[in-house]
């Protein structure tokens, strides 16, 4: 691959993408970020040879040099968990900045592909190296092959597809330069970033090729603002303007862009309010007299109310999924209009909104301009007023330490999974961060949380993968050593992966770990409830007579199981336990684990709102039955929101 006279250097197709990989920038205003952080890896046979003597190769020639490693190696314990954590980082430095992640060919690689779903799902840069099955085929079938009777070209590596943002298959060197610049186009593109996926067989990883040093050159691809069209702005304005109850949704963009400030500007200046999405929560601060809370089937009666009656609904930066929607049900009035400020027209347009397609920060300012002077209803600002004080005290009532539960197994008592979420907003200090993904404590740490830092809430909802949180947390102590990282996780998602504890030992992270035992899945016990499932095969119980899993508690410790791992290791019986062993494991070196007993039956304050989970039609069940009678009622209020987006209609 010689270009006339260039200059060329000998390296094979691993140690030129290391080498490439080192030289690239983000560039956003005047800040420029190397954009690939580190490498995250485990080495199997697909990759060890390759991409695993490229890294070591460059660490190695760093530490001759007198440098810290340039592109610092972490080794994991689980594939997918990797992939969390490199999202999970990714997340906190706003997408300017995230880790590439390499895995062997077969069961390593396939591992990753539901954190590539994750990141895709949650427009989050990560780039992924697995390795494939040899290009030349010559050994073929090799250990871990897949072979199709009807495909001679197909491999595991093709589960990747379906999720990921940009994917390549590196066949030959010739081909490497160009798949690693489209996996950077795309990483780096707010639009269009998500999982990346370069398919690197492991022949090809070790071949020698002789490279154009142009290749290795810094590289900075810049990350604009694009500004909305000022008619556009114009007619949202007008709207916004004759509106009688409008009502902001911030989501997850508005963190992204940097535009809290902006944000919180406005709804100071027009008097709207704002509700927040589950990755928009710190978009607005509790203490600010436009914050109404989370929105939604896991929202707060505040913003639910404001939603009901909202006759303009001003998005920003949210992709309006069902739960922001209440399953399309949150937003009642039929006349209701809705303005969607979003850098991706494929959300702009959603509920048939005026779309104003634009960098959510420059949106913000352009629509603060538009509407100088012009302020809401005194009489809507009073109602904004009382709807925050009574869910406040809603909230304080609920995760006050007097309750002290119900008894539990060996005649100890109980928190509730609202106390804790209380207790762990008061202890730690305003910029620290809460990680939580699934199960129960998402909807309510939406509800009961308060705010205080844009980054200071990390809840993986997009895809609200079970075992997201501990290796979500390691990526987020990666990405801000400054600030104490608690990770919230249920007894379900801790027995999917709790792997990564090992990881955070093995780097020396702080992390502050929450075990919530309530002994099965609490959500899904719930919903099954709802629906008139009574709960089964949600309680984590030992199998009885009757063939039946309603047998005593099952005897897992979790608490031994974590210590195994290398975790210190607390028991919170109450409240006052409970923010004791919190101050303590801000002081520590290593990650700690705070063990506490919920009682999975009381739940938290009801959001009023509503979730489309389909009922079966028949049944004779008559829990079924009534929850059938109760679900059809529910889908009636359901709408299409399909009226027209001109602003004279």
């Amino acid at each position: 691959m010689t270009a006339g006279s260039d200059p060329t250097v000998r390296l094979t197709v691993a140690q030129a993408t290391v080498r490439f990989l080192r030289a690239q920038y983000v560039q956003r205003e005047r800040v420029r970020t190397r954009f690939i952080a580190g490498c995250f890896g485990i080495f199997g046979h697909g990759n060890v040879a390759g991409l695993g003597q490229a890294l070591l190769q460059d660490e190695i020639d760093d530490i001759d040099a007198g440098r810290t490693p340039q592109l610092p190696y972490i080794l994991g314990r689980n594939e997918q968990a990797m992939v969390h954590s490199a999202v999970a980082y990714a997340r906190m430095r706003d997408r300017l900045q995230t880790w590439a992640v390499t895995a062997s060919v077969g069961p390593g690689a396939t591992n990753m592909v539901t954190g590539a779903a994750l990141a895709t799902i949650n427009r989050l840069p990560v780039l992924l190296l697995p390795a494939d099955t040899f290009a030349t085929r010559v050994s073929a079938p090799v250990l871990q092959e897949l072979e199709r009777p009807d495909s001679g070209d197909v491999t595991v590596n093709d589960a990747f597809r379906p999720v990921s943002r940009f994917f390549d298959r590196v066949a030959r060197p010739e081909q490497l330069p160009a798949a690693l610049l489209g996996a950077m186009r795309v990483l780096t593109d707010p639009v269009e970033t998500g999982a990346v996926t370069i398919a690197m067989p492991q022949d090809v990883q070790t071949e020698a090729f002789d490279w154009p040093t142009t290749l290795f050159e810094p590289r900075t691809w810049r990350v604009g603002r694009p500004a909305p069209d000022a008619d556009v702005v114009a007619d949202a304005a007008r709207l916004i303007a004759a509106a009688a109850s409008p009502l902001v949704v911030a989501g997850g963009g508005v963190i992204y862009s940097g535009a809290q400030d902006a944000l919180a500007a406005f709804s100071s200046h027009t008097g709207i309010p704002v509700g927040h999405t589950q990755a928009g929560v710190g978009a607005l601060a509790h203490d600010h007299p436009g914050w109404v809370g989370g929105i939604g089937a896991t929202g707060t009666t505040a913003a639910n109310a404001l939603a009901a009656d909202a006759d303009v609904v001003i998005g920003i930066g949210t992709r309006y999924s069902d739960f922001t929607t209440a399953s399309r049900t949150a937003f009642a009035r039929p006349d209701v209009r809705f303005v969607s400020l979003n850098v991706a027209r494929l959300d702009a347009v959603k509920q048939s909104s005026l779309a104003v397609v634009a960098d959510a920060r420059a949106g913000i300012e352009a629509l603060h301009t538009a509407l100088t002077g012009h302020r809401v209803d005194p009489v809507y600002a009073d109602r904004i007023a009382t709807l925050r004080s009574r869910w406040n005290a809603l909230v304080d009532n609920a995760i006050h330490p007097q309750h002290r539960g119900v008894t539990v197994g060996d005649g100890r008592s109980a928190m509730t999974q609202s106390q804790v979420i209380g207790v762990v907003n008061q202890a730690i200090d305003p910029r620290d961060v809460v990680v939580c993904a699934a199960g129960s404590m998402p909807g309510d740490l939406h509800k009961l949380w308060r705010p205080r830092d844009a980054k200071g809430y990390h809840v993986e909802y997009g895809y609200s993968c079970m075992g997201y949180e501990i290796a979500g947390g390691v990526g987020v102590a990666l990405a801000c050593p400054d600030r104490d990282v608690v990770v919230l996780v249920g007894d379900g998602s801790y027995l999917m992966m709790a792997t990564e504890i090992v990881t955070a030992v093995q780097e020396g992270l702080p992390l502050i770990i929450v075990v919530v035992q309530n002994h099965g899945f609490a959500s899904i016990g719930a919903l099954s409830e709802s629906v008139g499932s009574q709960r089964f095969g949600t309680r984590y119980r030992r199998r009885s007579d009757s063939g039946r899993l309603d047998g005593p508690v099952l005897p897992v410790d979790l608490a031994a199981n974590a210590a195994s791992l290398g975790a210190h290791v607390v028991h919170a019986a109450d409240t006052d336990a409970l923010a004791a062993a919190l101050r303590v494991a801000k002081t520590a070196e290593g990650p700690t684990v705070i063990h506490v007993e919920t009682d999975p039956l009381i739940g938290s304050p009801d959001s009023r709102s509503w979730w489309d989970v389909p009922v079966a039609q028949t049944s004779s069940l008559s829990s079924t039955q009534a929850a059938r009678v109760a679900y059809d009622a529910a889908k009636r209020a359901q709408r299409t929101y399909l009226r027209p987006t001109d602003t004279d209609a």
